[in-house]
C-alpha cells in the first residue's frame, strides 16, 4: 500500500507539470529592444513595415507626435502541440484512473473515464495561444541625430525573427540579447 501511495503522489506531481506546462505554452512573451541603424529613418522604417506586411502583419496606424507605428496580427496555436498536450493529458488522466483503481478498488473501472479529459488539455492550449498580438515600432531619437534607433515592443520570437532576417539588411545592431537567451 505505501508504494501505492507513492505513486498517486507522482502522477499528481505530473499533473500540476502538464498545467505549469499548459501556462507556459500560451505565455504573452512580449518583448522591448532598442535597435540601432546607421541608415537614415526613413529607410529603416520603410524596411520594416515591408517586412512586416509580408508577414502577415496588417498596419494599425500609429502616432505621429510619439513617432510610433502599430501593426496587429493574430497569432496561431501549434496543431502539433495541442496533439501532444492531448495525448500526455489522456495518458496521464489514464494513469491516475489506474492509480485511483488501486487505491480505492470499490470505484470499480470508473476511474478510467478520467483518460476521456485528456483532449481537454489541448483545447486549453489552443483557446489560450490563438490571440491578437501587436508589433510597435518607436523612433526614438530626434532628427539632429545621425542614424535610427528605434524602440521595437513585439513578441520575443517576431523580434528574433526579425533581427536574423533584416539585422544585415538594415544594419540594425541590438545588445544581442535576444539571439544569446537560451529562453
Amino acid at each position: 500500500m505505501p508504494t501505492l501511495g507513492s505513486t498517486f503522489l507522482l502522477t499528481l506531481l505530473l499533473a500540476i507539470g502538464l498545467v505549469f506546462f499548459l501556462r507556459a505554452a500560451s505565455k504573452d512573451r512580449t518583448t522591448v529592444v532598442e535597435v540601432h541603424s546607421p541608415r537614415p529613418p526613413v529607410e529603416v522604417l520603410q524596411g520594416l513595415s515591408d517586412w512586416l506586411t509580408a508577414r502577415g502583419w496588417q498596419s494599425a496606424g500609429g502616432d505621429p507626435d510619439l513617432r510610433l507605428l502599430r501593426f496587429q496580427g493574430q497569432v496561431g496555436s501549434s496543431t502539433a502541440l495541442a496533439l501532444l498536450l492531448s495525448l500526455l493529458g489522456g495518458i496521464g488522466a489514464a494513469c491516475l484512473g489506474l492509480v485511483l483503481r488501486q487505491l480505492l478498488p470499490a470505484l470499480g473501472w470508473w476511474p478510467l473515464l478520467l483518460a476521456l479529459l485528456g483532449p481537454a488539455a489541448g483545447l486549453l492550449y489552443r483557446r489560450r495561444a490563438e490571440r491578437a498580438e501587436s508589433v510597435e515600432l518607436r523612433l526614438i531619437n530626434d532628427e539632429s541625430a545621425s542614424g535610427s534607433t528605434l524602440r521595437l515592443r513585439a513578441h520575443r520570437d517576431e523580434l528574433i525573427a526579425l533581427e536574423v532576417e533584416l539585422g544585415s539588411q538594415l544594419e540594425l545592431a541590438s545588445d544581442g540579447a535576444l539571439l544569446s537567451s537560451p529562453i
